[in-house]
């Protein structure tokens, strides 16, 4: 059996805000959407889809852009993402999901959860800075400033492309294997796969995108001092302590723009890939926040 397959696990095409996405979905019950980061796709809940589908659907979608997803020109900015996960709830035939999202796919469920809090019934982030705050703290903080270079460097129009398709292998290989703690976590199976997913056409330049969206003057000043909505649902954030990407500052003050029960836990000797790196930690704390009444 390839690393790919799994018994259980189902592949499907869903249409949503006018794309498709392609999904793989597991078991009955509540549903419970996963959402990705960059620059991986649905593959990297692997640990977790068998876990939570004993309990939940755990459906479990390519962004747009990803791997076997639709590839538009436009629609990364957060309001389309989230309209992307809004419409898949509904063509799921459910009113409500919980809604679980590491790195850019936290930033989705963040801006999910301000936007259309009546979708969701509990939120949970893992290593993913709320979208405001870290527009605030790139601004600010010279330690993240230094930890995201690549954003600055992802705003250069088809050059960031070119550099990373000439030596993918590499840099797959790289960006996983030396930013990770634990990083038997991936092997040169997993970075084969992440990096034969990222091989697609059309999939680098819409991953760059979600970033080059991000910095768009009219994203940073439609945001710009305006006091964040509060999250009115229950919140978990997991947050891999030793993250080479993001600040241990953007975990402080949380609280502050959450207003319903929620729960930080720093996972010690882990890097950004929490969900990867520490899936039992990570699977526990899942189930159970998310089997709550």
């Amino acid at each position: 059996m390839s690393a790919l397959e799994e018994i259980g696990w189902q592949h499907h095409f869903v249409e949503t805000n006018r794309i498709r996405l392609h999904c793989v979905t597991q078991g009955e019950g509540e549903l419970v959407v996963l959402l990705h980061g960059f620059p991986e796709f649905w593959y990297s809940w692997r640990y977790q889809i068998p876990a939570l589908a004993r309990h939940f659907k755990v459906v479990v979608p390519d962004l747009r852009g990803y791997n076997d997803s639709d590839k538009p020109a436009s629609g990364y900015d957060l309001d389309t993402l989230s309209a992307d996960i809004r419409g898949l709830i509904e063509s799921l035939g459910y009113v409500k999901a919980h809604i679980v999202g590491h790195d850019w796919g936290g930033a989705i469920a963040w801006h999910l959860a301000q936007k259309f809090p009546q979708y969701l019934n509990r939120l949970a982030i893992l290593n993913a800075p709320h979208p405001q705050r870290f527009l605030q703290e790139l601004a600010s903080n010279v330690d993240q400033l230094r930890r995201s270079w690549y954003v600055f460097a992802f705003q250069i129009p088809g050059l960031p492309e070119w550099v990373i398709q000439q030596n993918l292998k590499d840099w797959v290989k790289n960006l996983f294997r030396q930013t990770a703690v634990r990083q038997a976590a991936f092997t040169t199976d997993e970075t084969n796969i992440y990096q034969q997913a990222l091989e697609k056409p059309g999939v680098l330049a819409a991953a760059l995108n979600y970033y080059r969206q991000m910095l768009a003057p009219q994203h940073w000043f439609s945001h710009w001092g305006q006091p964040p909505v509060p999250v009115t649902v229950p919140t978990l954030v997991l947050w891999g302590e030793e993250d080479s990407f993001l600040s241990h500052k953007l975990t402080e003050g949380l609280e502050h723009l959450i207003s319903a029960p929620f729960k930080l836990k720093l996972v010690p000797n882990c890097g950004h890939w929490i969900q990867q790196e520490a899936p039992q930690t990570v699977n526990r704390e899942l189930l159970d926040f998310l089997r709550q009444s």
